[in-house]
């Protein structure tokens, strides 16, 4: 007797939870005018088609919740049908910050007391949609019984801000206060170069950029760019180019890693949601337990990058209560200087970098030894040591490629090369030459500390043939590019500048070698 009252009562829990299930998602609020001043979102459900029958009658009752923002709206109920016409309209009250992705789930209403079964659903991506395309669209829905039926929704959706261009230069003013430092208001070039470059829509504008490095199984020199709704990383190395981004509301967790014995710089480790951000997998680090792990390192500031990506990523994902918590706190030191300052450039694919000959010379020396220069040894310690390359550390080659090594430098000028002190960070790949008499050494440098040393990249190739073995003797040509990230008036004087150090300080190198070379014959 007792068991049986036992089941008796577990069934109406059971049905009291369904009942409170129901009302929740089955409130009809379609028609509401929207409330408020920013961005206004407003869906139009027309009607939907190839819906999947879960009656006995061979139909189905569906009905479609649209999520956005932690805000719901419900359509009406449509009796009886596999394509249903809807014609309801729905407005969001006006929300704060850009909305990233809307949740649209179709289901069918069995009553109060049933549990819900999903027609169907679908994620309307507002970052990588074009809104003029989501004017009038047919959405698939995902999920068995949708995929077996191809069922879609007709929507129209609408995505506007009431405050017009001043939206912009309010969410800056508010991210100054949550970041800790001055935001300035990008150009409509710089914009457009940052939107082309990631495909993303006219309404989104870059924040923030750094230089880092992405850590994989091989590191990849790049540029992090952050904006209201995205993270995004951009390498263009060696010919190859890296290119991905996810949401904030896709990061689980962000962790700042102290510097170890094989890293000269802290990290930062960006987990995302299972599941989440898998068109970037490509870019992470490893993937456990379906989470993409990303690292990053080597920024110039540490401290800016970091503050600025916590903060950004807080105000997306936390409570109205903490956003203010951040902001008192952030709002304490108001000094912190940004790394990111110029114009933004962009990519363009269609200029490939210019290479100068800055260095050519016969060397009477064996082309394997004087590979030496580039093997992390004795000789290379010495050499660079005495250019001026201070504390000069590299790691041991490593190869993804049959014939083809990659490996990372780093070091500290000497007042002797640079008056301002400054470091490098620096990847190097190396391959045979076509003929295959010599090998090619290609140089990306990143300079952090130095003025002006944010506007751009430098680029040099080595080229060192061997032209008699048995004579000791071999050819060096060494190239170099300048790769502009950002603009200056100053852009002719700095290449000037460049030229002439760079030309002056390889000569010395390969001096310093020649002369090492013939003191151990």
């Amino acid at each position: 007797m007792g068991g049986l009252l036992f089941l008796q009562a577990q069934h109406i829990f059971k049905k009291i939870m369904c009942f409170f299930q129901a009302r929740e998602q089955k409130v009809g609020d379609h028609g509401v005018k929207a409330q408020g001043d920013g961005w206004l979102l407003t869906v139009a459900l027309i009607e939907g088609t190839n819906l999947a029958p879960v009656d006995a009658t061979g139909f189905s009752d569906p009905y479609v919740v649209f999520t956005c923002n932690g805000k719901t709206k419900t359509s009406s109920i449509k009796f009886q049908t596999l394509e249903p016409q809807w014609n309801d309209i729905f407005e969001f009250d006006a929300m704060d910050d850009p909305p990233s992705v809307m949740n649209v789930h179709v289901y069918d209403f069995d009553g109060p007391f049933d549990e819900v079964t999903s027609l169907g659903h679908a994620e309307i991506n507002f970052v990588k949609s074009n809104l003029s395309e989501l004017a009038d669209v047919w959405i698939p829905l995902q999920g068995n019984l949708a995929k077996s039926r191809q069922s879609k929704l007709h929507l129209r959706i609408f995505l506007n801000n009431s405050k017009g261009t001043g939206m912009v230069t309010e969410y800056l003013s508010k991210m100054e206060k949550e970041v800790g430092k001055k935001m300035t208001l990008r150009s409509p070039r710089t914009n457009t170069a940052f939107q082309e470059l990631f495909s993303l829509p006219a309404e989104e504008f870059l924040i923030s950029s750094f230089t880092c490095y992405l850590k994989r199984k091989l590191p990849t020199q790049g540029h992090l760019f952050l904006s209201p709704r995205i993270i995004g990383f951009y390498s263009s190395m060696f010919g190859r180019k890296t290119k991905f981004f996810f949401l904030w509301e896709d990061i689980e967790d962000i962790q700042a890693i102290p510097p170890s014995l094989s890293t000269w710089s802290p990290s930062l480790a960006i987990t995302l949601h299972r599941g989440r951000g898998m068109d970037a997998k490509h870019g992470a680090k490893s993937v456990e337990s379906g989470k993409l792990k990303f690292s990053l390192q080597s920024f110039a500031s540490f401290s800016v990058a970091n503050r600025t990506i916590m903060a950004l990523w807080k105000a997306r994902s936390l409570s109205s209560e903490s956003k203010v918590q951040i902001a008192e706190e952030q709002s304490q030191n108001n000094t912190l200087q940004s790394e990111d300052s110029g114009i933004f450039v962009g990519v363009d694919d269609s200029k490939s970098l210019q290479m100068s000959e800055v260095f050519s010379s016969t060397i009477s020396a064996n082309m394997n030894s004087l590979l030496e220069v580039f093997e992390g040894g004795s000789l290379e310690m010495k050499v660079m040591e005495k250019v001026g390359c201070l504390k000069y550390s590299a790691t041991q080659w490593e190869s993804d490629k049959p014939d083809e090594y990659q490996r990372q430098i780093h070091y500290k000028f000497s007042r002797k090369l640079s008056p301002v002190g400054g470091e490098v960070t620096g990847t190097q790949l190396k391959s045979p030459m076509p003929n295959k008499k010599g090998w090619i050494i290609e140089e990306v440098m990143e300079l952090q500390g130095v003025l002006l040393g944010d506007f751009f990249t430098l680029h040099i190739k080595y080229q060192i043939e061997d032209l008699a073995p048995k004579q000791k003797a071999c050819s060096v040509q060494v190239y170099l590019g300048i790769e502009w990230s950002k603009t200056t008036r100053h852009q002719k004087r700095i290449e000037k500048n460049v030229l002439s150090s760079s030309s002056a300080r390889l000569k010395e190198m390969f001096s310093l070698a020649s002369k090492q070379l013939s003191h151990t014959r």
